[in-house]
């Protein structure tokens, strides 16, 4: 009948479009691999969820910081790295980001810190609703060094900084993310005192 064959045709749009709404959900990493042929030292990590969950059973319970590491990452679905360290300026190009900062531009993605300068940051979290904060990343782009951060699943701010230092996550990312946010504010103080 004609309402089936409507149906069908629907059907058929869903599917074909499913996997790029799949697909636009997670931030690939992997167009920056290319720079680790320059690079002298590169980090690189990709940790599904299940990784992540298998990784955490390594840790104690009994320890307060590491128990509440375990609580964070039981519901994240992954954790993505990359590092390039270089010899010289020079070596990546701002382009090289292009493919990265593209699948930022998503509406959900809302940039919360922006440094330019010298040495450049950006903090973008994904929220799918006022409450609910999805995704992290981070970006770093200094001369001879360059990072990027992406934290796929539900973030807890307060216990960020619990994260670094595992799972190949800076050390200090939950600092720099609050460091960023605060002179964020100091600058819009001043603009508004102008």
């Amino acid at each position: 009948s004609a309402g089936l064959a409507v149906i069908n045709r629907r059907l058929i749009f869903l599917f074909a479009l499913a996997p790029a709404v799949v697909c636009g959900q997670s931030v690939k990493l992997d167009s920056l691999d290319k720079l680790a042929d320059k690079a002298s030292e590169v980090v690189t990590v990709d940790l599904s969820g299940s990784l992540l969950r298998m990784g955490s059973r390594l840790l104690s319970s009994d320890d307060p910081d590491q128990a509440q590491i375990k609580k964070l990452v039981a519901s994240l679905k992954g954790v993505y790295v990359r590092n390039f360290e270089f010899d010289k300026v020079g070596e990546y190009q701002a382009s090289d980001l292009e493919p990265i900062r593209s699948q930022l531009r998503d509406p959900k993605w809302k940039k919360i810190v922006q440094v330019r300068g010298r040495d450049n940051a950006e903090v973008l979290l994904r929220q799918e609703n006022e409450d609910v904060i999805s995704g992290l990343a981070v970006i770093v782009a200094e001369a001879k060094e360059l990072t990027v951060v992406y934290i796929d699943g539900p973030i807890d701010m307060d216990g960020l900084s619990k994260l670094g230092g595992t799972f190949g996550i800076p050390k200090d990312i939950g600092s720099k993310v609050e460091k960023e946010k605060d002179k964020d504010k100091d600058k819009d103080k001043e603009k508004k005192g102008k």
